[in-house]
């Protein structure tokens, strides 16, 4: 004979069953609720660190602009502009900070040498031209110490009243020379060289060859012989104030001005 079942407390029981299932169903979505929440939280930092990231590359890659310069203007920024004509050939005279008649002169020479909008007002384009790294880094070359002593003399005799530039860029034309082909493989060679009787540079003729360079002139040799340079390809450069450079001109690719002297290749 079956035995007797207890409705009320099978009932009592499938409700017990019940609420603790409920109490399972609440724990599970509570943790999930948690996990979810750490999850946001760390796609939220994940973001941000990539946003912050992009930022600072931006930065770096974004063109250096210190805002509109232009006559009148005063301040670091100026300053900071002043130091980069100069040191691209331009000079506005003394980095004072002041936005002078000489500076906007400066500008001015910069924009139609780079061919950009001539108003002598430094904007977004003019500074994103001039604050470009202007020397470009290659191999460098081998040298001796009889090599460095050439050079050396012949960029404090050529371009010793010259920006920095101006003086390495006239290492470069000696070293460009010597790889060439058609000039002598040597430093000293190419400085000495002579042509139908006539000395390739003026320092050699005029025995300024011989002075002891100065500390920028050494400096601007060294950089030349580790690769760096101002003059790209140029084997050929004179100073326009000094000489018509007819031969050069007529027979020769222009490559840029740096301060007094124009180079040719």
């Amino acid at each position: 004979m079956a035995a007797a079942i207890d409705i009320n407390a099978v009932v009592e029981r499938i409700d017990k069953y019940h609420a603790a299932f409920r109490c399972y169903k609440g724990l599970n979505y509570g943790r999930s609720v948690l996990c979810m929440k750490k999850n946001l939280k760390s796609i939220i930092c994940v973001t941000i660190i990539c946003l912050l990231l992009v930022g600072q590359t931006i930065g770096v890659f974004a063109d250096t602009y210190y805002g509109l310069l232009k006559f009148g203007s005063r301040g670091t920024a100026v300053v900071k502009l002043q130091q980069a004509l100069i040191n691209k050939g331009f000079s506005p005279g003394a980095a004072d900070g002041i936005y002078g008649k000489m500076t906007e002169n400066a500008v001015i020479k910069f924009q139609q040498a780079n061919k950009l909008r001539i108003d002598g007002i430094a904007g977004r384009e003019t500074q994103s031209r001039l604050f470009a790294a202007a020397a470009v880094a290659s191999r460098g070359t081998s040298y001796t110490s009889t090599d460095l002593y050439w050079l050396s003399r012949i960029i404090n005799a050529e371009a010793e009243a010259e920006p920095y530039a101006g003086k390495v860029a006239v290492g470069n034309v000696i070293l460009n020379r010597v790889k060439s082909g058609s000039f002598p493989n040597k430093v000293k060679g190419v400085i000495f060289e002579y042509y139908k009787g006539i000395p390739q540079f003026s320092p050699v003729a005029d025995g300024t060859i011989y002075n002891d360079p100065n500390a920028d002139s050494i400096k601007a040799a060294k950089a030349a012989f580790s690769g760096t340079s101002y003059a790209g390809n140029a084997t050929y450069f004179f100073n326009p104030n000094k000489s018509e450079g007819t031969w050069i001109v007529n027979n020769k690719t222009f490559v840029k001005r740096i301060g007094n002297h124009v180079f040719y290749k």
